[in-house]
């Protein structure tokens, strides 16, 4: 089966989506709207779909509406299409205030019309790599740093950047945050530029997270431990590393034995595992996964739910710094 896919919103982000959905075999480019004509015409030009010229139509003739406007709009696009039982994916952070998130998510469950949320990162091969058996992080370490761009300084780096670390995070701890402490600053433009969270979930699980846009280079790395066991995840180079503590005679194939650990009769091992990543693109697997879930009647991977669980850490960060700022 082939999804009608109405793109609302055709900036540079929803060019992408465009792009990726012209070469999903389960996909049809249904069509697009934006308020600037232009790009309407330009997309529509390169991927020979129809351009609407208002979003009722859009929807009424689409399957799934892609939600890609600025996140100010998301509530008002997205209340159309769930009323007009159209499932939809919508880019991160699901809505400008956890208010609006609420309804939303609230709005779909009554509706019963899935939601799929863009935390892209979600779906890097990096993190697709990592075996979640027997996973328990009990430290986690982030760093997600930027070059300065003027494009998307009108949010906080917290809801720019920062909300997909805490949104791999949440997915990974299976507990809920007890405590958060937060600083940040804004440097270069009028909101945050680079901030630092510290999150204490209730299983005693420690994440410390920090996101920055004046950097200058890029990083995208996670650092993951847990007893007997550190794994490294580079997001940037889709690079998993998993380094472990194994008794001497688990004979596990395809890794590097580091070193030896003797506790008299106990040996232990220390090895080294880079696991295989999938090649698929993340944006094309992201869209995969939720044609798979509107298949099979299951949950998307990443869902209304969860993402108004990363708002609701996102803006409790940005709550903490409100009210703590750093004096200059």
């Amino acid at each position: 089966m082939k999804y009608k896919v109405g793109i609302v919103g055709v900036g540079k982000l929803g060019s992408f989506h465009c792009n990726s959905l012209s070469q999903n075999p389960k996909a049809e480019l249904a069509g697009v709207y934006d308020t600037d004509q232009t790009r309407v015409d330009e997309i529509t030009s390169k991927f020979k779909c129809q351009g609407f010229s208002n979003v009722d139509d859009l929807i009424e003739n689409s399957d799934i509406v892609g939600i890609i406007v600025p996140t100010t709009l998301h509530l008002d696009i997205a209340k159309k299409a769930i009323q007009a039982k159209k499932p939809i994916f919508v880019e991160k952070p699901i809505a400008s205030s956890v208010e609006e998130a609420e309804i939303m998510v609230k709005l779909a469950d009554e509706m019963n019309v899935p939601i799929q949320v863009g935390h892209i990162e979600r779906f890097n091969p990096a993190i697709r790599a990592v075996d979640k058996n027997g996973f328990n992080p009990m430290f986690i370490e982030s760093h997600r740093l930027a070059p300065f761009d003027p494009r998307g300084t009108d949010v906080a780096v917290i809801l720019d950047l920062m909300i997909h670390d805490i949104d791999i995070i949440l997915s990974l701890v299976n507990s809920d945050p007890v405590q958060i402490n937060a600083n940040g600053v804004a440097v270069v433009s009028d909101e945050i530029d680079i901030a630092n969270a510290r999150i204490q979930f209730e299983n005693g699980c420690v994440a410390n997270i920090t996101a920055s846009r004046i950097s200058q280079r890029k990083m995208r790395k996670m650092r993951l431990f847990q007893k007997d066991s550190y794994t490294s995840i580079d997001f940037l180079q889709r690079l998993t590393e998993v380094f472990k503590l194994v008794d001497e005679n688990s004979g596990l194939p395809n890794t590097v034995v580091l070193g030896q650990i003797d506790k008299g009769k106990h040996k232990r091992h220390i090895i080294y595992d880079q696991p295989e990543t999938p090649e698929q693109d993340a944006m094309q697997a992201e869209w995969h996964s939720f044609f798979n879930a509107l298949e099979t009647n299951t949950p998307p991977i990443v869902s209304g739910h969860d993402g108004l669980k990363a708002l609701r850490v996102a803006s409790e960060i940005m709550h903490i710094i409100a009210k703590n700022p750093i004096k200059e």
